[in-house]
C-alpha cells in the first residue's frame, strides 16, 4: 500500500480517490483552527504555493481529537482556511487519526512512518506525513516542526 492507494472523503462529503496525487511529493498533516500550532497554515500555504509546479501538494486533514480544538464543519473550516491563511491547497472531512475510528490513511502513515522510539499514535494537531512520489512515507515530523524546518526535505524528494 502507499498513501495515493487510498480513498477519503472531501470537505463536500464526496469520496476523493487520493491516486490523482499520484507521482506527486506530498505532506499529509493532521490540522486544527483553534490550536497553538494553527499559524502553521502560511507556511504550508507558502510551501504549496512555492513548489506546486514541481510535483509537491499539502493535504489537509482536519482532527477534533487534540482538545477539541477543530470544532466546526466542513464549512466553517473551510471558510477559516481561506479567511485567515488563503489556504489552496486541498482541506479534506475532519476525520479521527488515532483510536478505533482513525482513518485508514493515518493508520497506514502512522505505521510506516512510526513517531519517536516507534511509536505509533499522532501525539497533537499538526503531525506531517512526508510522502515520495511513489506514495511511500519517508519521514515523520513532531507537530512542533515548522513548515519551514522540512523544505530541504521536500526539495531532496523533488
Amino acid at each position: 500500500m502507499k498513501a495515493t492507494d487510498f480513498t477519503v472523503k472531501g470537505a463536500d462529503g464526496q469520496l476523493i480517490d487520493l491516486s490523482a496525487h499520484a507521482g506527486k511529493v506530498l505532506l499529509i498533516v493532521n490540522t486544527a483552527s483553534q490550536c497553538g500550532f494553527t499559524p502553521q497554515y502560511a507556511g504550508l500555504e507558502a510551501l504549496h504555493r512555492k513548489y506546486a509546479g514541481k510535483g509537491f501538494e499539502v493535504l489537509g486533514f482536519p482532527c477534533n481529537q487534540f482538545g477539541a480544538q477543530e470544532p466546526g464543519d466542513a464549512a466553517e473550516i473551510a471558510s477559516f482556511c481561506s479567511l485567515n491563511y488563503d489556504v489552496t491547497f486541498p482541506v479534506f472531512a475532519k476525520i479521527d487519526v488515532n483510536g478505533d475510528d482513525a482513518d485508514p490513511l493515518f493508520q497506514h502513515l502512522k505505521a510506516e512512518a512510526p513517531g519517536l522510539m516507534g511509536s505509533k499514535g499522532i501525539k497533537w494537531n499538526f503531525a506531517k506525513f512526508l510522502t515520495d512520489r511513489e506514495g511511500k512515507a519517508v519521514e515523520r515530523y513532531a507537530p512542533t516542526t515548522k513548515p519551514e524546518a522540512i523544505e530541504a526535505d521536500i526539495v531532496k524528494l523533488l
